[in-house]
């Protein structure tokens, strides 16, 4: 099925009114439940195949994950979609208000390939709470996850509602040229802004989850173990690096920096070994192409003699060490654009306050990251940097916590999810205003008179006193 008759068949549905049903909405979020509980293996298998993902990574950041967003919508669904009640206002009474959340229509999720089961369904099951038709269009650089998804779809999923469109760029043009009632996009800024113009045409609302060049400080006065087990985590033990929040450069001082470089050597020799390219811990580099653009960075001039620790790649294996710079000149090709791998250079400044000089003359990153105890300096962050979301004294796990947005701003996105946020990402927050028939003022209507104009005045003041007066013409 083409693009347009797709669209087609998602808009017959919506709007015979399937999709905005409680029940419809409870039987789809277990029917993606049911898909992550009785085809995990085959979820890995894939998942391995596309970049070489360790089974636990597989679990944790991807299988598990969809499974906690579907329980909590299961969970919270019914007082999502409950109208909420509010205040209304003196000069209407008597009436009553209320917030409605709607579905927005169709909608389309384009997802991204490091995380590509997760970062396809979690979307999704956002849409699907709020009562939407959904076309998902997985990355084709994750074949296998792509190809598994469309299947379980079928087998799993009301295909007159929620359906999978694979392909590349050719499929994704057709599906950007349909109208939607919104766009969820997952990757980076290049694509990000022709989705943006795609859906200007049809003034379209957008969520763009991008990325851009997530920082990490540290800072002198803290446990440099926890600190670096924390980091090589969030950068290495996040697909190698591959994520959108995956720690992109540290900085730190000149004197704490050599002490957090060889806590770090340490551990990474822990996890992953002497020869981390052998290591069944550490995921690959997802194809060629991106292989290539990372050994360009190594391979740049300006980093000759940076490399600290690390280096070593495979080609065949589409591998490549966990890499440490230290000292790259911040016009350094690797400091200009997101890494998206297994590379972290390591900038070094006279004061750790520097650094918001240095990360605050960039473009606003999807995530920041500040270790120490130093509660001055950790308010100094938390107020004068501005990132999506700032995480203190660990990495990553912010994108976890459901109870708060999970986004970017200025380069690295607009619009938010994750728990609630993804249900809201996919409504319409709908006022609706109730009246008596009683209550009917005739100072509303014409003629108007001075008497008319003082109690109006006195009615939108809201003033008690200043109403009565007007009322009795004093």
């Amino acid at each position: 099925m083409d693009s347009a008759a797709a669209v087609s068949e998602l808009r017959e549905t919506f709007a015979a009114g399937k999709t905005k049903s409680y029940e419809w909405r409870v039987s789809q979020l277990k029917a993606v439940l049911k898909i992550t509980e009785h085809h995990e293996k085959a979820i890995m298998d894939a998942l391995f195949s596309d970049l070489s993902k360790p089974e636990l990574e597989s679990f944790v950041h991807e299988i598990s994950f969809v499974k906690a967003s579907c329980k909590l919508a299961l969970k919270e669904l019914k007082r999502w979609m409950k109208p909420e009640n509010v205040k209304s206002s003196f000069a209407v009474f008597p009436s009553s208000a209320k917030i409605v959340s709607e579905p927005l229509g169709v909608v389309l999720v384009i997802s991204a390939w490091n995380y590509p089961f997760m970062l396809s369904l979690d979307p999704v099951i956002g849409a699907i709470a709020a009562g939407n038709a959904v076309v998902l269009k997985p990355s084709e650089v994750a074949p296998a996850t792509s190809s598994l998804l469309a299947k379980l779809f079928k087998d799993y999923m009301d295909t007159t509602a929620v359906k999978v469109i694979e392909g590349s760029v050719p499929e994704t043009t057709a599906l950007l040229e349909q109208k939607w009632d919104k766009i969820f996009y997952t990757g980076n800024g290049k694509v990000g802004r022709i989705v943006m113009a795609a859906a200007a045409k049809h003034l379209t609302p957008v969520v763009l989850e991008l990325g851009g060049k997530c920082p990490l400080v540290v800072d002198s006065n803290i446990n440099l173990k926890v600190a670096a087990r924390r980091i090589i985590a969030g950068k290495w033990g996040c697909n190698s690096g591959q994520a959108c929040i995956a720690p992109d450069y540290i900085i730190t001082t000149k004197e704490n920096a050599l002490q957090l470089l060889d806590v770090m050597k340490v551990e990474l020799d822990k996890f992953y070994g002497k020869d981390p390219l052998c290591s069944v811990d550490l995921s690959r580099i997802v194809n060629s192409n991106h292989f290539y653009r990372l050994t360009k960075l190594l391979d740049d001039d300006k980093v000759s003699g940076k490399i600290v620790h690390g280096g070593q790649r495979d080609e065949k294996k589409l591998k490549i060490a966990p890499t440490i710079l230290m000292d790259v000149p911040e016009d350094a090709l690797i400091m200009k654009e997101e890494i998206f791998g297994p590379l972290l250079p390591i900038l070094t400044v006279n004061k750790v306050e520097d650094s918001l000089r240095i990360i605050n003359g960039r473009d606003k990153p999807l995530a920041a990251y500040l270790f120490t105890s130093n509660k001055k300096l950790e308010q100094e962050f938390v107020t004068n940097l501005s990132a999506g979301g700032l995480l203190i004294n660990d990495t990553a796990l912010h994108v976890a916590v459901h109870t708060l947005p999970f986004g970017g701003v200025g380069e690295s996105g607009t619009g938010s999810y994750h728990g609630k946020f993804s249900f809201e990402a996919f409504t319409h927050k709908k006022a609706v205003l109730k009246r008596s028939f009683g209550g009917d003022l005739s100072a509303r209507y014409p003629p108007y008179t001075p008497k008319k104009g003082r109690l109006l005045r006195a009615l939108l003041s809201g003033n008690l006193i200043f109403i009565i007066r007007a009322l009795l013409g004093l």
